[in-house]
Order: structure tokens, then sequence, then C-alpha cells
């Protein structure tokens, strides 16, 4: 067994990572040769002063590397390189800007780990619709776009509408997907340096695209009622965020959902402290619960966003954002900025698709589609602690012990299924662990391989860990 060990001072970003680089680099230097047992994760979390969960997920790193194998009870071993192959250089940043998943999804795997609108044949609708725009507007698809006509705002308008509570026409902006309209909020209203509160897990690649354009990343605390305001407003006295973004419904990884008790106080807490407020509703639109947004608690102050990835089709990049009074005109700006403008043909298509009823006939389908997947994973995984919903394509599944979540991922990808894990949600670096992964299952092309993607996890659930590496 080598005796060598890392230096927890050295490189940037989460620990984890930093730890993972260091054994890769010392096993390219022949520091921790082919055929070299590692350490047991305990005695190396104990000898450098870190969890053991800290020390988990770097050696779940390192197995997804393809840099060494184990099985219980024999512990971890590095793995022979392959010199005719050239090794991946791993840069750390770009790592912890990437998340947890594989940039290109590997082929031949069952794919749990996105949750765009299950593909229901709406193809035939989007291709005739197109079909009429390029009849309609041959000049204009042609063209750069440089105006947004009424019927874009409408279309958002009808869209985004939740309740009692429906936006101004001229508070509207369209944008390339959900994602898209929320960088266009923070790159108007923030600085670099400038902080942004998040929970501490969520929708991260908001909290990491916001870190690549120099913002800084303040965490708040959650539990089953989603975001704390008690937590919020210490976040706010002693770190002065400028915006916060949360998921008022349906809650993505967790499917929380806060009681209005909680969306009265985290607006007033941030009327008072006045910090901005990203409403993404994109899940909570879906899941139809009867409790106001807090836009209809704090219009002055909270953006509302949303869009079709999840519910028509992900492929179309199409969104809209509500806008507080008078700032519809700076975030438009700011959107054709960061994304070179919106392409007429999308912009159009996703107009048409809501103002003619086609997309409310597309959900309704894709609805049914996910109610009987959902259905699906209630009676296979039934026994496990999971969260889910019956209109919300993912669960939250909790893992029963040893399992740590990166270490299930990996047990689960050799299987041929793909998940993701708990640290594909982390906001910023916590040390918060929940030991649950997030299973979408809207993707795959029919409820059969979503069957069998289910029964390879039960599977791994009901036999444990043997023949995985997790605690040596």
């Amino acid at each position: 067994m080598t005796s060598w060990l890392p230096d927890i001072q050295q490189g940037s970003g989460p620990l984890y990572i930093r730890l993972a680089d260091q054994m890769e680099s010392a096993i390219a230097k022949g520091d921790l040769p082919a055929g070299g047992k590692l350490p047991p994760q305990r005695n190396l979390a104990y000898d450098i002063g870190v969890t053991i969960g800290t020390i988990s997920r770097a050696y779940s790193l390192l197995h997804e590397r393809g840099l060494v194998s184990g099985e219980v009870g024999r512990g971890t071993y590095v793995l022979a390189r392959n010199e005719e192959e050239p090794q991946s250089h791993r840069d750390p940043v770009t790592s912890s800007l990437a998340g947890t998943r594989p940039l290109d999804a590997p082929a031949n795997k069952i794919r749990f780990d996105s949750t765009a609108a299950p593909d229901i044949g709406q193809g035939e609708t989007l291709s005739a619709v197109i079909s009429d725009i390029m009849r309609d507007c041959p000049h204009a698809v042609a063209g750069y776009t440089r105006g947004s006509p009424d019927n874009w705002q409408e279309a958002g308008v009808r869209w985004l509408r939740c309740g009692e509570w429906a936006p101004r026409p001229d508070a509207i902006v369209p944008t390339l997907g959900a994602h898209a309209g929320v960088m266009a909020i923070i790159s108007v209203l923030t600085n670099p340096g400038d902080r942004i509160a998040f929970e501490h897990l969520t929708y991260s690649q908001v909290s990491r695209a916001a870190g690549l354009i120099g913002r800084r990343i303040s965490l708040v605390a959650s539990d089953a009622s989603g975001v704390m305001p008690d937590d919020f407003e210490r976040v706010c006295l002693q770190e002065h965020p400028k915006i916060a973004f949360f998921m008022s419904s349906a809650q993505n990884p967790t499917l929380a959902t806060m009681p209005l008790e909680h969306r009265k106080a985290i607006a007033e807490i941030a009327r008072r402290h006045n910090v901005w407020l990203i409403e993404d509703n994109l899940y909570g639109a879906m899941d139809k619960k009867d409790i106001p947004l807090i836009a209809a608690l704090a219009p002055e102050r909270t953006f509302v966003v949303d869009g079709l990835s999840k519910s028509v089709s992900a492929g179309i990049r199409g969104g809209w954002v509500a806008c507080p009074p008078h700032l519809a005109q700076r975030v438009r700006v700011a959107h054709k900025m960061m994304t070179g403008g919106m392409p007429f043909l999308l912009a159009e298509l996703s107009a048409r698709l809501v103002l003619s009823g086609e997309a409310d006939a597309i959900w309704e389908r894709c609805r049914n589609e996910i109610n009987a997947r959902e259905a699906m994973a209630r009676e296979i995984l039934a026994g496990y602690d999971f969260n889910s919903s019956t209109d919300i394509p993912f669960l939250w599944l909790k893992l029963p012990e040893p399992w740590l979540s990166a270490t299930f991922k990996n047990a689960v990808y050799a299987d041929g299924v793909l998940v993701d894990d708990e640290d594909e949600f982390k906001a910023g670096r916590s040390e918060k662990i929940s030991h649950r992964i997030r299973l979408g299952f809207s993707s795959p092309g029919s409820r059969q391989e979503v069957s069998d993607g289910l029964r390879i996890v039960r599977s791994l659930l009901d036999n444990g860990s043997a023949g995985y590496d997790s605690v040596a």
C-alpha cells in the first residue's frame, strides 16, 4: 500500500476535485504506480483531516476517469495506463464548471440524467408550424431579428400566467430558454464580485454560469418546505446578495414546494434588504399547486422565468421572462448581448405554439406520458424513500446504507444507466450530504426502456454495494 499523501492546500475548486486531480497527477508521474493500492478511505480522511465523504467523492471521480478499480474487501487499485491511448487532460476549473455530467452523453446508456419533455410525436406538429412560418415570413427567417413582435409578448403573458397573477405584455422578454433568461437578468442587475443567493441544492448550471462571469455564490439552507426564511435573512444580513434564485414550487432536484407563509416571508425579507428575486417556475407551472407565486407578493422585485423545455420540446429553446416594471428593455438588451439575439424562427415557433393552443395540447400528451412513467417508478421502486410528483419528470431517491451518491452513480453507470448524483446540483462548496440521486425518466424513447432502467436501479439498491468499492 502506498504512503503517498496529497497536499490539500494546493489547487482550487471543491476539495474532492482537488484531491482527485492530485491523485491523477501522481498516477501520471508514477508516484502512485499501476497496481498500487490506494489508502483506505477512512485512513486517508484521518491522515489529511477531511471527511470520509470528501475522500469518497474523490475516489469516485477517479473511478469515473478510469484510473482505478476496486471491490469491497479488496480496496482500490491503480489501473495500468494504456500508453497507446491519449490521456485526457482534466482541468479542475473546467471540471467544476461542467458539473458531474459528461460533456458528451455516452452511447448505449439509458438516460435518467435529463428531464426534457418526452418524445410523444410532437415533431409532426412542429414541422407543420415551421412550414407555415417559412411560408408566411421567409424574409424574417432569413435575416437578423431586429424587433420583438407583439405576438411574442402575448405568448409570454399566456404561458407565464399563474392563478390570478399575470404579467403585462410590456414586461415580457422572449428568451432562448429559461437559462438564458436567468443569465440576462444576472448580467443586468449585478457586477463582477456581487453575490447571488442559491439553495445548497438547485439547478446549479445557473450558479456555475454566474461564477464564470465573476459573480460570487451565497448558500441558503432549505428543508422539506423549501427555502428557510430565517436562513435567507441571515445570508442577506451577513453577505448582502444582490439577487436570490429560487424555485418556489417543484424545486429541482428536491421537489419541495414552499408554503404560502414562507413565500410571504421571503418576499418581505427581500424587500427589507433590497434583494432582487428570480423565481424559476419551469417545473412549478407543471405541478399546478394552488399557491400564489412570490411574484404576486413582491411584483416590484421579482422576475418570473419559464419555458417550453420540460413540457413541450427542449430543442425549441423557447422561454420568457416577466420583469418588474421598467426593466424589460434592459433585460432584452442583455439577452441579446449574452446570446447573440433571438432567432426569429424559434421565437415565432414558440409564440405560435402557445397562442394556437398547440403547446397546451402537446403538454397534455406529455403530462399523460409523465404520469404513466412516474406511476411505473413508484411501483418498481416501492419500499425505497423518494420524493416524486405525478406531473414532474424526475424523482429524488434516497440511497440506503452504505451507498454514497457519487459511488452509486458510478455503479449504475457500469450497469448501463446514467443518473445525476447530488453533487450535480450543488450551487457552491457545500459539505451538506443527502445521499440521494435524481432520477429523470422523460428522455428514454419508450416505457419499456424506462422500465428496464428502473429495474437496473432497483436491482442495485436491493443487492447493496457487493462487488463495488464504496468504503475500502
